[in-house]
């Protein structure tokens, strides 16, 4: 298992992963960088992105990372220059894109054909795929592993995963017949979805990787081919629940049709509802039990932030107890894709982090400063 560090990725967390046991996909050179000053071996990490740069190929290269997911078939080239310069063979996927159709949000599926990601799922002659697989054989400084697919986020269900198993073996199938190319890696991407009530139990990981693993051996063994060694990357599922945000309530705004709770953060610190309306639970914590508010007006109560932007939403439509300023209110599952995708937008300052276990609490990121905000900045 290979964790996604794009979800959540700090030097505490790319420890703790380790100290876990688990590998890392990282999807650029800042994440690379971060996991190996916190000590990760760079033979348990993978690049993966559709849109590596030169510099970023080669710090991966000589880095000496485990693979490479090659996302164009350009990649290859850089990848064996640079790793012919560095005196070694690089083990890389190619990430294919198996034209499935995930039921999930548009901006979070990636595995249809016309996907930003990855080669399609095309094995004819003269494709795109069976070009690249031919080129990487040419290359002394390459070692082609296997494939690699992620279909899409926050999914619920298994059929996607499984359809796309079925796309890849029937891939595999003909890339062996063809080519001769045997896939000895599969990596099944993630995509395994995070509960956002803590009310409602999440789905084990055996939910959804039995029904992939029993399409993939049985599929194997009925095409006559080498059951691959199978490698999963799930980001949101292992760290979503683990994490809650706080906010301070500023003001609350009673107007005829709806009730506004502002807080101290927003969109700067959590964009996700602005980029594709995601959806969040939130408490009082010194109530968490008690009734929920209900305006006299018979209007919606929306959480909403401090940035200057009317999309500035957190919950749009919340269930929460009457507050007021100075109340401290919690999201919960806010562990994936808040602190990694949070900006100094209107020049606030990242919040910290702090990781609680036993009772004990250690800030693992520190709040930014002002002079954080201008560090590097000239007039």
């Amino acid at each position: 298992m290979r964790y996604a560090g794009k979800a959540f990725l700090i030097r505490a967390m790319a420890k703790l992963i380790h100290d876990e046991g688990i590998g890392l996909d990282v999807v650029s050179e800042g994440e690379l960088y971060t996991a190996l000053s916190a000590g990760f071996p760079p033979s348990d990490i993978e690049m993966n992105g559709n849109a590596k740069s030169r510099r970023e190929i080669q710090y991966s290269v000589d880095s000496g990372v485990g693979r490479i997911i090659v996302d164009h078939p350009d990649e290859l080239k850089t990848i064996e220059e640079y790793a012919e310069k560095a005196g070694r063979v690089q083990r890389v996927m190619i990430r294919v894109a198996p034209g499935v159709d995930a039921h999930t949000h548009k901006y979070i599926a990636t595995g249809s054909t016309d996907s930003k990601f990855g080669v399609p799922a095309d094995s004819r002659e003269g494709s795109m795929l069976t070009e690249a697989i031919r080129f990487a054989r040419t290359c002394p400084h390459i070692d082609m592993t296997g494939l690699h697919f992620h279909v899409g986020s926050q999914l619920f269900e298994t059929e996607d995963f499984t359809k796309s198993v079925e796309v890849i073996l029937r891939l595999m199938k003909s890339l062996k017949d063809n080519l001769n190319f045997t896939t000895h890696e599969l990596n099944m991407g993630g995509g395994f979805g995070a509960v956002i009530n803590p009310s409602i139990p999440a789905m084990k990981s055996e939910f959804y990787t039995e029904p992939m693993m029993k399409t993939l051996v049985d599929g194997c063994k009925s095409y006559g081919l080498e059951i691959p060694c199978a490698i999963l990357e799930p980001g949101r599922w292992i760290i979503s629940e683990a994490g809650i945000t706080l906010y301070t309530v500023e003001n609350v705004r009673e107007l005829p049709e709806i009730t506004y709770i502002a807080v101290n953060g927003g969109m700067s610190d959590n964009p996700r509802y602005a980029l594709y309306q995601a959806e969040y639970n939130a408490v009082k914590i010194d109530d968490v039990d008690g009734e929920i508010y209900r305006p006299s007006n018979g209007g919606k109560v929306s959480i909403v932030g401090k940035c200057c932007e009317s999309g500035d939403i957190l919950i749009d439509d919340a269930e929460i107890q009457r507050v007021k300023a100075g109340d401290v209110i919690a999201l919960y599952n806010t562990g994936a894709y808040t602190f990694s995708m949070s900006s100094t937008y209107n020049c606030l300052p990242r919040p910290a982090v702090v990781f609680v276990e036993n009772g004990e609490a250690k800030v693992v990121a520190e709040r930014q400063s002002l002079e954080d905000i201008i560090r590097g900045q000239s007039v």
